[in-house]
């Protein structure tokens, strides 16, 4: 007799005919990986034999067949009332006696009581292949209590497989629905109410960059993180480090976390509900370092066992602390990218009507439709912009239609995620309030081709799309590195071919990831109120205000360099001036008003200075843990604008008493060359450091007595000109004498691919360009010269 209940103890990965992808993933986890590390909480499945044997009955099985071969799937009010009429036809029909017997019977040995909770999900035959994401398409029940209710939540799982988005989905993807079974799976809950949960992923979820875990959480079950209901937190952990016992967190993002799922209280009809999470809990995050590192140990031995990037469902018990695998599926999406990228660029920016959370990394656009209630969603027609709250699997039939999707709610983890990236279309999701800012049939351009916050612009917008052919370039007779300010951009940039990074900007990461001077961090008790509250908002879910400071100091230079390594990532020491630095919170009271900043308080001068050099020793602490805690010595240092011998002596001796002293545990010191002073000594300034990077802005405006900044004068500025020429020849022949490094990371190359041209045929030993210049610098580079 073919069985109708497997324990999932006894199930493994190759009998998904029997229980489906999701019930066999876990069997398998049960079976090989428990012993290792990998908790997930035990139950059983029923089979495909059940299901098949259910719609055997009462002709239910044809009467679906005659049904669906009158559909198309296209036309949403027959997709509705088709899936209405199949999943009637299902919940009338009652389920096998035997099957009956044997889930009772199956379920009363898991419990110690009558009402222990259970979850019920469905598993399809088709679902959880390499070459298929269904996405939650089936329904899930969780907290399930009693026999009465264990039957109902089976009878109502075996129908969800005629959802209208499931129907949709099959057809679209070439499934023939004869061929699909459903089994459910019965698993005992976990506590995560009281606790947290997530999703996480083996890879960067965008990129494809393959040496990350990538974790989101929030309080409660994680059907509010799965269903995109809250902007979770957000974690990377970086593999190679964590493999070797090092530190690895590269980076943490706190999330809104505005509610919560819980269980309903008992006797309630519901099963469960949602709740505001308070504001404190907000204000932290939900998981602990110990609780993200242990999630991604488990998360590298379930893709070690697969031997492929997984897509994982995890929860925190929060009765007994431990961490629990729900499910693990092979991702479904970036696993499948190959060897070519794709590069959007706006020609042109708008007003902004809103910005959230970038999925996709493309560029849409087309007429707002903004939908606030799913029974309006027929609306939505091709090329339009899809604006909603939030999007679940029901939204699947019109999404495919859309050319971005738009959201109030979600993180990079949520179904219109999930299913945008599957679509090939930008999404911005965790808008807040996009359906109200933006109106109904209004034009939008939506952009995730501009770092990790989307933009919806006003307007249909021009932007340039084109597909480079990663193993189709030729040799060229130097190094192409890259200029990487953003951290959110290097996971992405990395997939560019290149021989590491050229420069790196911290100014970015204090600007956009901390967003407050340094010294009104050292300061915080002498601040007032207001400013102390406002830095309060900055700082949440960190230990204090410096530690904020070094700790996402440390999180985005660690993030760049991970993305590349090991190929050297050159970090240049901040470079602010004086105006920008007053233009951070708390800045205006510690800055000097200058008259050309550009001139003024920057570079070594602000490092050596004894007001500044305690704020300068955060940026050395931070440098340091990233090489020495990370294991991350593809880290090199470069100072920028060094006046003279003097400055050269002191920065270099300043660094060696925070602890980064040249030479040391291989670390390289670079300096920037971009005064006519550093090009005229050379040679002498090469006794403090191991090389040079040419600023060709700095170095032309000072060579030819301009101010970049002044419009009246920017017509004459040109890093062609003889003289900054010259200047930059002397520096890559005193360079070569010495046997030292010597690049450009300024912006002339990637403006004047003859200028590239030039400083090769000098011998320069690398280039580094903007990322959006390297293919095309690096085709020129290998023509023949006019």
């Amino acid at each position: 007799m073919k069985p109708y209940i497997v324990p999932f103890e006894h199930l493994k990965n190759s009998d998904v005919e029997l229980v489906g992808g999701k019930n066999a993933s876990i069997g398998e986890m049960i079976g090989n990986l428990a012993g290792i590390g990998v908790s997930v909480p035990g139950g059983f499945a029923t089979t495909s034999h059940a299901y098949r044997d259910f719609l055997a009955q009462n002709g239910l099985n044809e009467r679906i067949r005659e049904l669906l071969a009158t559909l198309n799937v296209d036309d949403i009010d027959k997709l509705t009332a088709v899936g209405a009429q199949i999943r009637a036809w299902m919940l009338a029909t009652p389920l096998p006696a035997r099957l009956r017997d044997e889930l009772l019977g199956a379920w009363r040995g898991m419990g110690e009581g009558p009402e222990f909770a259970v979850a019920v999900r469905s598993s399809a035959t088709a679902e959880d292949l390499p070459e298929a994401s269904f996405a939650g398409q089936q329904e899930t029940f969780l907290n399930v209590r009693g026999e009465a209710h264990l039957l109902r939540c089976v009878h109502e799982v075996y129908a969800s497989l005629f959802n209208d988005r499931a129907i949709a989905y099959r057809v679209h993807s070439g499934f023939d629905h004869d061929l699909v079974a459903l089994s459910v799976g019965v698993q005992h809950m976990v506590r995560s109410d009281l606790g947290a949960a997530g999703v996480m992923f083996t890879l960067d979820t965008d990129s494809g960059f393959r040496d990350v875990v990538f974790i989101t959480a929030a309080y409660g079950l994680g059907e509010t993180v799965v269903q995109g209901a809250v902007n979770p937190d957000e974690f990377y952990v970086y593999k190679t480090a964590l493999r070797a016992g090092r530190a690895s967190i590269l980076r943490r993002n706190l999330g809104g976390k505005a509610v919560k799922m819980v269980y309903a209280e008992p006797g309630s009809q519901e099963r469960v509900r949602t709740l505001e999470v308070p504001g404190a809990d907000r204000q932290r995050f939900s998981l602990d370092d110990a609780d993200v590192l242990e999630l991604a140990r488990q998360a590298l031995i379930i893709e070690e066992h697969y031997r492929t990037p997984m897509d994982i469902e995890w929860a925190k018990d929060g009765g007994s602390g431990r961490l629990y695998i729900l499910q693990a599926r092979p991702e479904t999406v970036q696993s499948r990218t190959g060897r070519t990228i794709q590069r959007f660029t706006l020609k042109a920016r708008s007003t902004v009507l809103t910005t959230g959370r970038s999925i996709g990394q493309r560029i849409g656009a087309g007429h707002a439709r903004v939908i606030t209630d799913i029974k309006d969603m027929a609306r939505v027609r091709a090329g339009d912009v899809l604006v909603a709250d939030m999007t679940d699997p029901d939204w699947e039939p019109v999404m495919k239609r859309a050319s971005a999707v738009v959201t109030n709610r979600g993180g990079r983890t949520c179904h219109a995620a999930i299913i945008a990236r599957e679509l090939g279309i930008p999404a911005v999701v965790g808008c807040v309030n996009a359906t109200k800012l933006i109106a109904d049939a209004q034009p939008v351009t939506v952009s995730c081709a501009e770092g990790d916050t989307g933009y919806v612009y006003e307007g249909m917008l021009d932007y340039d799309e084109r597909v480079v052919q990663l193993d189709s370039l030729p040799t060229i007779p130097v190094r192409i590195m890259m200029n990487v300010g953003n951290p959110d951009r290097a996971f992405d940039f990395s997939r560019i071919p290149n021989r590491g990074v050229g420069l790196a900007r911290l100014e970015f990461i204090i600007n956009r990831m901390i967003g407050v001077h340094p010294r009104a961090l050292l300061e915080f008790d002498k601040q007032s109120v207001e400013l102390r509250d406002a830095i309060g908002k900055q700082i949440a879910g960190y230990a204090g205000p410096v530690a904020f400071y070094v700790d996402k100091l440390v999180e985005g230079i660690a993030q760049i360099a991970a993305a590349f390594a090991p190929e050297p990532v050159i970090v240049r020491l901040s470079d602010f001036k004086s105006n920008e630095y007053a233009n951070l919170i708390g800045g205006k009271a510690y800055e000097p008003h200058e008259e050309n900043p550009m001139l003024g308080f920057r570079g070594a001068s602000r490092y050596v200075d004894p007001v500044f050099r305690p704020c300068f020793e955060l940026e050395c602490r931070a440098l340091k843990r990233v090489r020495e805690d990370f294991g991350l010595n593809n880290v090199q240092i470069m100072v920028p604008f060094v006046r003279t011998l003097a400055e050269a002596a002191a920065v270099t001796e300043l660094l060696a008493a925070n602890g980064l002293r040249r030479g040391e545990n291989g670390l390289r010191l670079i300096m920037m060359c971009e005064l006519p002073t550093n090009a005229l000594l050379a040679e002498r300034y090469l006794e403090f450091f191991d090389g040079m990077s040419i600023g060709s802005n700095d170095m032309t405006q000072l060579t030819l007595g301009l101010d970049r900044d002044s419009g009246v004068v920017a017509k004459l500025f040109d890093e062609r000109d003889d003289a900054v020429k010259a200047l930059m020849a002397m520096a890559i022949r005193a360079c070569k004498a010495q046997g030292k490094y010597i690049g450009i990371c300024g912006q002339g190359p990637s403006d004047h691919p003859e200028l590239a041209r030039w400083l090769v045929d000098q011998g320069i030993d690398s280039l580094s360009l903007n990322p959006d210049s390297v293919i095309e610098t690096w085709m020129f580079l290998a023509s023949e010269p006019a």
